[in-house]
């Protein structure tokens, strides 16, 4: 006889749903995992770590050529074929085995099937009812979003899944949608030697600083794609040639295949909503120990709650609302601290973030637009990133650009954003001086080496002014 009732069950086996699991399993509690398709969820296998592989190649391949002496031994592009495999490897073709061992060796059990929510505490699956003693948490995820554009689900247009996992590069790809997804695409496939366009009404990377999107726009059509702003779809069909995308202005674009990457909808359309009071199909409101506003056992981590539709931050999320759940259900005590481990405050105003274009954009926090609008007294202090040593000696003829806003009554860092090759791997420290809020005069003591990257930091230091 199989066990029905658990502490904790958690629909969604992603990473989030592993990570809540985990963490209450770790403090004390018996938890349930129920996972209708792969276990690990999309960033395994159709976003995160497959789409990153897709873009890697290609990125590799233009830093080596913007390095004298490296530049003049490379031949040759990307080779497709050895891309598409390497990214089969990170996904294990699409095989969860060694998901699911680590989820048994975790102490955590698992069901597979489409679960709803039947009741308080209640979850049916496929005819099963399992009951949870504390809390159910719901880390479902997100779909993308199809616009109701007369014909285009017709031509079958591509999602973000399509994209990451398909076998090989159409000679034409049009991407509806100028942000993160499609950048990242755009970026991946131009390397792939396919005719990149994007239909991008507003413009790339509309929700970070002005100059990113620039920046990436100008690289894009370096390398040859085309970016249409300022026009939107307004109908598709296909036929012997492909893709016909009719714009507002009258013209039109010829593709293999179309990549719509507009937004994301909640993935909770069929998870018995109904049965609890809620909508179906809507985004979870939740406090900032994940529980759902209005009930005092469900809690929903990730994109589901509309939050931050970034992995990380719905693996941190993950790890607060498994302590919390924990220690309501143990009666240990929650911990009422804005940075406690049992809250997710950074959520609101210091998240990270970065877009693997070519060049990178990294930011952290607020930008200056969000800090104006939230009230901030700021100060934007801008700098060059190509002047910086430690650039220069990356990539010749290095080109990027460095933003930080400054709240000036308390004199701490609200936000950062650095456009530039390899810039990811600056961000830890911007976000770490936001999370901590380093004062602007004790960061003149965080001496970064010579010559790298980091001097970055001196420089914007310097711009802001001598404490």
């Amino acid at each position: 006889m199989i066990d029905t009732t658990y502490d904790l069950i958690v629909i969604g086996a992603g990473a989030v749903g592993e990570n809540i699991a985990d963490r209450a399993v770790q403090d004390g509690l018996t938890a349930l995992l129920v996972e209708s398709e792969l276990v690990g969820g999309e960033c395994s296998y159709w976003a995160c770590m497959p789409s990153k592989v897709l873009l890697r190649a290609g990125i590799v391949l233009r830093a080596a050529k913007a390095v004298g002496g490296a530049a003049e031994a490379v031949n040759g592009g990307v080779d497709v074929a050895a891309t598409f495999a390497r990214r089969d490897s990170f996904t294990h073709d699409w095989d969860d085995e060694s998901q699911v061992k680590w989820v048994e060796g975790a102490g955590i059990s698992l069901v597979r099937g489409h679960a709803r929510i039947t009741g308080e505490k209640q979850v049916t699956v496929d005819g099963t009812v399992y009951t949870a003693r504390h809390a159910v948490a719901v880390s479902v995820g997100s779909d993308p979003l199809l616009p109701e554009i007369p014909g285009l689900a017709e031509v079958s247009p591509w999602t973000s899944r399509d994209a990451t996992s398909a076998k090989v590069a159409p000679k034409r790809l049009a991407i509806i949608g100028g942000g993160v997804v499609g950048v990242e695409m755009a970026t991946a496939y131009q390397s792939f030697g396919t005719e990149v366009t994007i239909v991008a009404r507003s413009g790339l990377l509309g929700t970070q600083e002005p100059f990113a999107g620039e920046l990436v726009t100008a690289s894009l059509e370096k390398f040859g794609a085309t970016v249409l702003t300022g026009v939107e779809t307004t109908s598709a069909h296909r036929d012997d040639d492909g893709v016909t995308l009719t714009l507002d202005d009258g013209s039109t674009l010829v593709a293999d295949e179309v990549l719509v990457a507009i937004g994301r909808v909640p993935r909770t359309g069929d998870l018995g909503f109904e049965n609890i009071g809620l909508t179906p199909g809507d985004w979870l409101e939740v406090d900032d120990t994940m529980r759902v506003k209005g009930f005092d056992w469900l809690y929903a981590c990730g994109d589901v709650n509309h939050r931050a539709l970034l992995t990380h931050q719905g693996k941190y999320q993950a790890r607060a609302a498994g302590d919390v759940i924990a220690a309501r259900a143990l009666g240990t005590g929650v911990h009422d601290n804005r940075f406690g481990k049992h809250a997710a405050t950074a959520d609101h105003e210091m998240v990270p973030q970065v877009t693997f274009s070519d060049p990178e954009v990294a930011s952290v926090g607020l930008t200056a637009a969000a800090a104006e609008k939230a009230g901030y007294d700021i100060r934007v202090v801008d700098y060059d990133l190509g002047s910086v040593a430690g650039s220069a000696v990356q990539a010749d003829g290095y080109e990027g650009k460095a933003r930080m806003v400054v709240d000036e009554k308390r004199r701490v860092i609200l936000g950062v954003t650095f456009v530039g090759q390899d810039v990811s791997e600056l961000l830890h420290a911007a976000t770490i001086a936001i999370v901590g809020e380093v004062p602007i005069d004790r960061l003149w003591h965080a001496v970064p080496a010579y010559p790298t990257m980091n001097e970055i930091w001196l420089r914007l230091l310097e711009t802001y002014g001598r404490p």
